[in-house]
């Protein structure tokens, strides 16, 4: 699961993204002393920080910059001050997005999510995802066992990069179904079991039965070991 760090002076604010995060999955940490910004971002090593510009003794952009000479971690400044002056001071800074308040938690989400992918899913170099013999081909979505190789849909290629990505790990429904999530076209519940279906169909039919394991009450992992 990723962790994703909250520097928010809002308790309001912290503690419906706080609900947020944990409905996709998330790991979330809040930082209640804003002198140790730094301290805890090295300590907990997070994946993600979501933090506000206007916060007690350094603001964000402060504590930005500081985390900037240690790491490229994303960071998404979330902010009431959303005139293009602070937009602009935000970039430069070294943030990755800016999200002006009042916001939409979907909006936030999404945005976390695509930041994450982005970052960790894939580098521009891997072509291909290789796990237990199957291999997972970035180029033409296509996977293949053996001498057998079967096409993918768009949302079953997804799923099956985001499962083999994290191999081993747990992945819940509801992680799958914000990765999938695009403006045009919403994945519910009953979309995301019809598509998961369908994968492990194709998978049986390349000689890939029981690679993708049901977690029940959790979500679904790749197993890596027979």
């Amino acid at each position: 699961m990723y962790k994703i760090m909250l520097v928010e002076d809002d308790l309001t604010i912290t503690e419906v993204l706080e609900r947020q995060l944990q409905k996709w999955g998330y790991l979330p940490s809040i930082v209640e002393d804003f002198n140790s910004v730094l301290e805890q971002f090295e300590k907990e090593k997070p994946d993600l920080v979501l933090m506000d510009i206007s916060l007690p003794s350094f603001n964000g952009y402060y504590w930005c910059q500081e985390i900037r000479k240690i790491s490229k971690i994303p960071i998404i400044f979330i902010s009431s001050a959303d005139d293009d002056m602070n937009l602009v001071m935000a970039i430069n800074m070294g943030a990755d997005d800016f999200i002006p308040k009042p916001f939409k938690l979907e909006v936030v989400t999404a945005k976390i999510q695509a930041l994450l992918r982005r970052t960790y899913a894939f580098t521009p170099e891997t072509e291909v995802l290789k796990v237990r013999g199957l291999t997972l081909s970035v180029a033409d979505n296509t996977i293949s066992h053996g001498q057998q190789v079967a096409e993918l849909t768009k949302n079953e290629f997804k799923i099956l990069k985001l499962l083999m990505g994290r191999a081993g790990q747990i992945v819940s429904r509801e992680e799958i179904m914000n990765g999938l999530w695009e403006t045009e076209n919403y994945i519910d519940d009953n979309t995301l079991t019809v598509n998961m279906t369908r994968l492990r169909k194709r998978l049986e039919e390349i000689g890939a039965s029981g690679f993708i394991e049901t977690k029940k009450g959790m979500g679904y992992r790749i197993v890596v070991e027979e």
